[in-house]
């Protein structure tokens, strides 16, 4: 699995500021929606309903929301860079600026993981996350994202 297969080029956004998770939320549906056509009050409360299990703010300013979507037929995700950091309840209490959001149809089983563990693995080289940082370009981003990376160990 590649990040390209799951991360198009038009769903990569930089926003100069969300005041909320559930602000960022609203922006990560609406790009869904404009992207991948998916409902933007089902997708909200899609990620609301997992962050409720437990935040996924995996830490160093790194969000990983995700959800399952019956209206999906393959994983897909979006990707937004914030100018300005939000709270996000991030497990190192450090606000959040880089935010991969991952969708997968109800029925994924194990693609949805692997996809997971594909976009942490990323966003874990504190070297791609600096690159993405330095950059406001949404092309240049996705570049950054589906460049071919050497795999780490998980």
């Amino acid at each position: 699995m590649e990040l390209s297969s799951i991360l198009k080029p038009e769903a990569v956004r930089v926003f100069s500021t969300a005041s909320s998770k559930k602000r960022l939320f609203q922006e990560i549906a609406d790009l869904a929606f404009a992207v991948h056509g998916q409902n933007p009050e089902t997708t909200v409360e899609a990620l609301l309903e997992r962050e409720s299990l437990g935040p996924t703010g995996v830490g160093h300013g790194v969000a990983l929301p995700h959800a399952r979507l019956s209206t999906l037929d393959k994983v897909s995700g979006v990707f937004i860079l914030l100018e300005k950091p939000i709270d996000f309840g991030a497990v190192d209490r450090q606000p959040v600026d880089i935010a991969f959001a991952l969708f997968a149809p109800e029925d994924a089983g194990v693609e949805h993981l692997k996809a997971l563990a594909l976009v942490s693995r990323t966003l874990r080289d504190q070297a791609i996350c600096n690159k993405l940082r330095s950059n406001l370009d949404p092309a240049k981003l996705h570049a950054i994202l589906t460049e071919s990376h050497p795999v780490q160990a998980a």
